[in-house]
C-alpha cells in the first residue's frame, strides 16, 4: 500500500550479507577454505573505525534482515520498491587481489539475484564489479545489467586506488554509456580522509560520507567524465544533500583561481562563459547527476531552490542505523515541508528514482 497515499520509491537500502550463501555462488576453492578457516571473509573490513567502538543504534537498525524481513518492512512503511545496495562490499574497493574481486562480485550479484530478485519484483539491484580489473568490470557489468536485470553498479567512493574520474576507469563508464544504466556512488570506508584518530564515532560517521562524495565527484566532474560519456547517470547516495552545495560555491572560485592547462583537453568541457555550477546544474537538469537524501534533510528546500528538484531521491538505509518508524517519521518530515511544493515532493519521493534507475512508471 502506498503511504498516505503517497508513492514512496527507495533509493538506496542495504542487504545484510549471508557469506555462507555468497562463497556458495563461488568457485569450489573459496568454498572449500570458508569450510576450514574460522576467519574467511570474501570482503575485507571497512575501517578501524567502526570496529572496537561501542555505541548503540535505533531498536532494531542492523538487524539480520532477509528478503523476509525487507518484504515486511516495505509492506508496513509503504514503499513500493526498493534499489538494494550491498553493506560488506562498501569494502571492495580494498580488495587488491583481482581474481579475488572478480570472483567475489560475481558471487555477490548471482547472491543478490537469487535471494532478493528473484523473491519479489519490489527488489531491484546494484551489481559490484570488478574495477581493479576493468575489462572483467565490464563484463559483469553487461552480465548484471543485460542477464540478471540490475539497474546498474555501485562503486566505492572511498577505499579505491584511484580517484573515479582516472583514466583507468573509463571502459566501465563506456560500456555504463551503453548500457544507458546507473552507477552509485557509495561511501562507507572513512580510512585515510583525515579521520583516522576522531573519537566519538557520530562526527566520523556525519564527516566520512560526504567528504567521500566530494571527492568522487569532483574527480568525475573535472576529468570530463560527463562529457565523454552523456548515457551514464551518477547517483552520489548516503551524504545528504549539504555537500552539493559546498561542491557548487567551491568549484567556481578554484577553478576560475587555478586556471588548469590542459593541452590535450583532458578536462571539463565549459560552454563559454559557462561556470562550473552551472554546468553541474546544466548535467543535473538533462538527468545525469542524482543524490541521494533521507526524508529528515533541513537543507532540502534550500536546496531544491539553488538546483531544482531534479536530483534528490529518498533513501531509506534500511536496515542500517534506522528502523520502521525511523524511515516514518522521515517520510513524514519531508512531506509536511511547508517549504516544498507537490511537485518538488514526488519527485524527490519517487519520480527521480524512476528516472536514475530506470524504472519506468507514470510520465516517464
Amino acid at each position: 500500500m502506498p503511504y498516505n497515499g503517497h508513492t514512496i520509491i527507495d533509493g538506496d537500502g542495504h542487504v545484510i550479507e549471508d557469506t555462507k550463501a555468497i562463497v556458495g555462488f563461488m568457485p569450489q576453492i573459496y568454498r572449500d577454505k570458508y569450510e576450514t578457516h574460522t576467519f574467511f571473509n570474501p570482503f575485507p573490513p571497512l575501517d578501524h573505525l567502526h570496529s572496537s567502538n561501542m555505541h548503540d543504534f535505533p531498536p532494531g537498525a542492523f538487524n539480520k534482515v532477509g528478503p523476509d524481513g525487507w518484504v515486511d518492512f516495505l509492506e508496513d512503511v509503504g514503499i513500493e520498491t526498493t534499489v538494494l545496495y550491498t553493506t560488506l562490499g562498501l569494502a571492495f574497493g580494498k580488495i587488491v587481489s583481482r581474481d579475488w574481486a572478480i570472483d567475489v562480485a560475481r558471487g555477490y550479484n548471482d547472491w543478490l539475484y537469487h535471494t532478493y530478485m528473484k523473491r519479489s519484483p519490489r527488489f531491484k539491484g546494484m551489481a559490484l564489479v570488478p574495477f581493479q580489473e576493468p575489462q572483467a568490470a565490464v563484463e559483469e557489468l553487461r552480465r548484471a545489467v543485460k542477464e540478471l536485470g540490475m539497474c546498474g553498479a555501485i562503486l566505492p567512493s572511498t577505499g579505491i586506488q584511484s580517484n573515479l574520474g582516472d583514466q583507468r576507469y573509463w571502459p566501465i563508464y563506456e560500456e555504463a554509456n551503453k548500457l544507458r544504466c546507473a552507477i552509485g556512488v557509495h561511501g562507507g570506508a572513512h580510512e585515510n580522509l583525515g579521520l583516522d584518530d576522531l573519537s566519538p564515532y557520530a562526527p566520523v560517521h556525519a564527516l566520512g560520507h560526504p567528504f567521500g562524495q566530494m571527492i568522487s565527484f569532483g574527480g568525475l566532474i573535472f576529468n570530463g567524465v560527463f562529457d565523454k560519456f552523456p548515457q551514464v547517470k551518477f547517483g552520489f547516495m548516503e551524504g545528504g544533500v549539504a555537500w552539493l552545495l559546498v561542491c557548487l560555491e567551491r568549484f567556481d572560485r578554484s577553478w576560475e583561481t587555478h586556471i588548469q592547462h590542459d593541452p590535450r583537453k583532458r578536462f571539463l568541457d565549459l560552454r563559454p562563459k559557462e561556470k562550473v555550477s552551472e554546468y553541474i546544474a546544466r548535467h543535473v537538469d538533462e538527468g545525469r547527476i542524482f543524490v541521494g537524501c533521507e526524508g529528515e534533510e533541513p537543507d532540502i528546500a534550500h536546496a531544491v531552490r539553488r538546483i531544482g528538484n531534479k536530483p534528490w531521491v529518498y533513501s531509506s538505509d534500511f536496515p542500517h542505523e534506522v528502523n520502521n518508524e525511523f524511515c516514518k517519521h522521515e517520510i513524514n518530515e519531508m512531506l509536511e515541508n511547508k517549504e516544498l511544493t507537490a511537485a518538488d515532493k514526488a519527485a524527490v519521493l519517487h519520480g527521480n528514482a524512476r528516472r536514475f534507475y530506470n524504472l519506468g512508471g507514470p510520465g516517464l
